[in-house]
């Protein structure tokens, strides 16, 4: 049977990953045993004070006076962000749904406290179904892979280096999205143009009805055998295999989906608040949904593609709203009644080209990120065994 000695005793352990000049096995210690405390706060935000009172979501106010001076680290303790952690230096209070975790100055710094902690994934520990609660007596019960204090600064310095990479890549993305979207807002409302191929200016917009351009498609001629797609304000009309949307449905009732081509549009339950989305694949869709298919060789896709996402169009589209459900439904015949832009098909291309250039920018630099994340995430797994 095992002893109590031997239940105490601290784990050796040797990293995967780890810089030269350190040789000494890590420990595998409870997290209880190497910091001084954790517990949750007392203060409310106040209308006048310069301290900053941090809740589960962040800063959330203000007060006259402090409750802690230094770094600590600060986890959200119950609500939808339960588990969420953050580094905080400085002077500030706490609400009392946060817990302060405050490390032993000579064991643990909180750098290397907070980077374990993002790598176990606090979620693991939640419980409650209603109102999601992580405890102190949880997170102290934690076993947390321990190097030398000298080690602990080497590993955060690197992460710090690591981390601000990532950053500019997150930053070089928002920047380009800010520019995409003034861009578009800028071509849409025409002020600016582009010229034509012998530098001369494009015919004058026509602004038609939607019906003009887009036919109400109820195509039902399938076996049930398509991919039945989910229609999404992020990605579209995508096949629900490939974003792991599992909603049962029956045979007889897949049977009265509409057909939906590579190019065609639809309208969903929730267009009212993210535009109209676009299909890149061919499936069904529910009934519930209108398919707008192009009846006209002067549409380019791509143009109405972002045309129908734009801030503009869907402030146009609120404005004609049928109840159904918790939600808004455009009708067809609503659709119809909206004027859209109907430039030259060879300016509808050009500008097209022009924003899907820099959409192509935009994935670049997301697929660099999401590198650069499974590299960090890569070096912390060999690091943390």
């Amino acid at each position: 049977m095992e002893t109590e000695v031997e239940r105490n005793r601290e784990q050796k352990i040797a990293p995967q990953l780890r810089f030269r000049e350190f040789e000494s096995n890590w420990i595998k210690i409870p997290l209880g045993k190497i910091i001084k405390s954790i517990s949750s706060g007392k203060t409310k935000p106040e209308d006048n004070g310069k301290y900053p009172v941090f809740g589960s979501t962040g800063i959330i106010g203000n007060c006259s006076y402090f409750t802690h001076d230094g770094e600590f680290i600060l986890i959200a303790r119950v609500g939808a962000n339960a588990g969420k952690i953050q580094r905080v230096i400085g002077k500030f209070s706490v609400t009392d749904n946060t817990l302060v975790l405050i490390p032993e100055e000579n064991k643990l710094l909180p750098k290397f406290a907070e980077l374990f902690l993002m790598h176990f994934n606090l979620n693991k520990l939640i419980f409650g179904s209603g109102q999601p609660l992580i405890t102190g007596g949880l997170i102290k019960s934690i076993k947390i892979i321990l190097p030398s204090l000298p080690e602990q600064q080497k590993i955060t310095s690197f992460f710090s280096v690591v981390n601000i990479k990532l950053q500019q890549v997150t930053r070089k993305k928002e920047l380009l999205e800010t520019y995409k979207k003034g861009v578009m807002q800028q071509l849409f409302s025409q002020d600016i143009r582009f010229k034509d191929e012998d530098g001369k200016d494009f015919p004058e917009w026509k602004w038609v009805n939607g019906n003009k351009l887009f036919d109400n498609i109820s195509d039902k001629n399938h076996n049930s055998d398509l991919p039945i797609l989910a229609i999404t304000q992020d990605q579209g009309a995508i096949p629900r295999d490939l974003i792991n949307y599992k909603i049962t449905v029956t045979k007889q009732s897949v049977e009265s989906y509409k057909v939906v081509q590579k190019g065609d549009f639809v309208i969903s339950l929730r267009t009212f608040q993210g535009g109209i989305e676009y299909s890149d694949y061919h499936g069904i869709c529910s009934p519930a949904y209108i398919v707008l298919r192009a009846n006209s060789k002067n549409v380019d896709k791509t143009f109405y593609k972002l045309y129908l996402k734009t801030p503009f169009y869907i402030k146009q589209l609120q404005k004609n709203l049928e109840g159904i459900r918790d939600g808004k439904m455009i009708s067809y015949k609503y659709f119809s009644e909206i004027k859209l832009p109907f430039p030259s098909i060879e300016e509808q291309q050009k500008i097209a080209k022009f924003l899907s250039a820099i959409d192509e920018k935009i994935e670049a630099v997301s697929q660099q990120n999401e590198k650069s994340q499974s590299f960090k995430k890569g070096l912390l797994q060999q690091m943390f065994v």
